[in-house]
């Protein structure tokens, strides 16, 4: 499947902005690491709500191919898990840092 039947599908790839050397400066028009995280977050909640949505068309009979359901459900169970996974990370270089001696 080329890259715009991927896209027809509603899936838009996360393509990464450039650092800089400066973590506070502007990265592609948002104003730090804190906007990354929330437009990451945002993103989690729109493959959840375009999976919940693909569900409820396939539990009703309406959903025409259950492999669109298939590959959504599947695609917000990875991004969970890798959203739990940079949470846990964070959380233990937080942990981390308020261990060092001062």
């Amino acid at each position: 499947m080329s890259v715009s039947g991927i896209e027809a599908l509603g899936f838009t790839p996360y393509v990464p902005p450039v650092a800089t050397a400066d973590p506070g400066a502007s990265v592609n028009g948002t104003s730090g690491f804190a906007d990354l995280v929330l437009d990451g977050l945002d993103r989690l909640e729109a493959v959840q709500n375009r999976a919940d949505s693909l569900a409820v068309q396939a539990a009703t009979g309406d959903l025409e191919n259950i492999h669109d359901y298939t590959i959504a459900a599947s695609e917000a169970a990875v991004t969970t898990q890798l959203t739990v996974a940079l949470r846990n990370k964070a959380v233990e270089a937080f942990t981390e840092i308020m261990r060092m001696p001062l």
